[in-house]
């Protein structure tokens, strides 16, 4: 079995998540937005805005069951 090594550490992945978010992702969605959930990428700095965490993340990411 294959182990899959992490691409960035929980503190990078964290720092930019928090980069992008301020400054990028909230100027354009957080007025009129207060209460919803923004699911980002932190490679492509893409994101999604919805009422939950899980739409947000399934508006973010492609699934698929093997």
């Amino acid at each position: 079995m294959t182990v899959n090594q992490l691409r960035y550490s929980k503190a990078e992945f964290a720092r930019r998540g928090n980069e992008i978010d301020e400054s990028q992702v909230r100027p354009q969605v957080e007025e009129g937005n207060h209460g919803k959930i923004v699911a980002l990428d932190i490679e492509t700095g893409a994101f999604e805005l919805a009422k939950d965490t899980m739409t947000a993340s399934d508006r973010l990411l492609y699934f698929a069951r093997l």
